[in-house]
């Protein structure tokens, strides 16, 4: 591989990096229930990163980098507008963003054409590595698979688009042992589970933090 082809690829890299650093929730409770996180979700996030055209959807492909090869790959589907007119709705969206021939984000959009969920494949192995969810277009929880167990290992929520609330399964058991608490763009306080009943043992307070 080329010295041009590593930083390509290292750029990239970081760019989808990036978008996997945040996800929310309105509950912020002070304990798990041991088995899932308080969303009560258990997303799969090791599912083909592409995915079967539907047969009412039509696609549109776009090159975006000018190598005469698509790297957007748009759905439609025919749908009324609030007025009655007819239009072509998007519904799914597929992006290679380091041109290899193979999807690496793909994003699903509600009937008001805003993303309601965004699937990430950060290692380009063709499985989904991490999801986002939205609402109104906002974004509110992120699952991200850190072990390549193929099940979330860790959940990010968000408020108003702003990180309250991390947590993790540091063990692999499928039980949430790790919180972060945030207040004002930084930690508030963290609470570990040291037995594994899902219940927090030990809680530490950001000195600099303001509440």
């Amino acid at each position: 591989m080329t010295s041009m082809s590593l930083v390509r690829k290292s750029l990239v890299v970081g760019a989808l990096a990036s978008l996997a650093v945040g996800c929310a929730s309105s509950k912020s409770a002070e304990k798990s229930d041991g088995k899932t996180t308080d969303n009560g979700d258990a997303t799969v996030v090791s599912e083909n990163i592409k995915q079967k055209k539907s047969g009412d959807e039509t696609q549109t492909e776009t090159d975006l980098n000018g190598d005469k090869k698509p790297d957007v790959f748009s759905y439609t589907v025919k749908a009324k507008s609030a007025d009655g007119k007819d239009i072509d709705r998007l519904v799914r969206k597929e992006l290679d963003i380091n041109a290899d021939g193979k999807i690496d984000i793909s994003r699903t959009y509600d009937e008001r054409e805003q993303i309601s969920r965004e699937a990430l494949d950060l290692d380009f192995d063709g499985k989904v590595d991490q999801v986002n969810f939205y609402e109104k277009g906002v974004i509110v929880r992120k699952e991200r698979d850190l072990s390549s167990a193929g099940k979330p290992s860790l959940w990010l929520f968000f408020e108003k688009g702003k990180l309250v609330r991390k947590e993790r399964d540091t063990n692999g058991d499928g039980r949430v042992d790790y919180w972060e608490y945030w207040e004002n763009d930084q930690v508030d306080r963290i609470g570990e589970d040291l037995d594994g009943d899902g219940n927090v043992d030990k809680w530490t307070k950001n000195p600099d933090s303001e509440t």
